[in-house]
């Protein structure tokens, strides 16, 4: 097991400093790969915040109530707020590799936010990064040297793990929007070309690794309709054309947009257009005679 930390004063115990706006209380880093365990457990929290960073293998944590464990995997931070219930372990077996930092302040609660790190935010992925190591080891070796001024240094070196922590959490943001975007709009294509055929919204979002529900959330989300709805759209819009400006049947018309069923594609259209497909057509056809002399 290897252990290395440093605190504020030399002193273990955590307190809460409203004087400054953001105040470094303690910095540490735990390595387990033989010992068999470390457990921590503080009912009531504590009284400053405390940030993890897990840069190897998994930790366990328990939030809210001490039955219930999440695993934390390597590249997330973890985030106690003042007096939150605190149970975690590490386990050797695990090869975990954590290092956290404590902190405290009067106006912690907006800086955390100014970061884009919200109120509702406790386990956050950012990614392995040895820039966070870094910045860890060098607040563990301001706190243990105790040069000049290093009450600042440690301000600063935590502002600097945010705006990295920021930085990643934008990147991932960005990263899963331009992937939804680029698959909406895949989907949306292949829905345009295919329109007319017997598309089956479970089977397209199968062969894409997608579950149905999340595939139809965020087309929806994406085009401001269901994949069906959408389909619908296009059958009808196409429909519309073809009795404007062909002489073929309704029937035909159903057929060629993708409906067997003529009756169906009736209500369908009305549905869509207020009137029937036929009604349409003599709608039509009247504003294009030519008025009486």
């Amino acid at each position: 097991m290897y252990i290395n930390s440093g605190y504020l004063n030399n002193s273990l115990i955590d307190f809460k400093d409203k004087s400054k706006p953001l105040v470094v209380g303690s910095c540490g880093t735990y390595r387990l790969n033989t010992h068999p365990k470390l457990p921590t457990y503080r009912p009531r929290g504590r009284i400053d915040y405390q940030l993890l960073y897990v840069s190897s293998g998994t930790a366990h944590f328990h939030f809210d109530d001490i039955n219930n464990e999440m695993i934390v995997t390597a590249g997330n931070m973890v985030l106690y707020r003042p007096k939150e219930l605190q149970k975690y372990e590490y386990y050797g077996a695990d090869k975990a590799e954590v290092y956290w930092i404590h902190f405290t302040g009067n106006n912690v609660k907006n800086i955390l936010r100014s970061y884009g790190i919200t109120d509702d935010m406790r386990v956050f992925y950012v990614g392995a990064s040895l820039e966070f190591e870094r910045i860890f080891k060098r607040a563990i070796s301001e706190l243990q040297r105790c040069q000049p001024d290093y009450e600042e240094v440690l301000v600063l070196l935590l502002r600097q793990l945010l705006v990295a922590i920021h930085r990643r959490v934008l990147k991932k943001e960005k990263t899963e929007n331009e992937y939804l975007d680029v698959e909406m709009d895949i989907a949306a294509q292949y829905f345009n070309d295919n329109y007319n055929t017997d598309i089956c919204i479970e089977d397209y979002a199968a062969s894409k690794g997608m579950s149905v529900s999340w595939f139809i959330r965020n087309f929806k989300q994406y085009t401001g309709e269901t994949p069906m709805q959408y389909i619908v759209s296009i059958r009808i819009t196409n429909a519309q054309m073809l009795l404007e400006t062909t002489s073929y049947t309704v029937s035909e018309i159903g057929r060629i947009v993708g409906y067997e069923n003529p009756l169906y594609f009736s209500r369908l259209f009305r549905k869509q257009k207020g009137v029937s497909p036929s009604e349409h057509r003599k709608n039509i056809f009247k504003t294009m005679e030519p008025p009486l002399p």
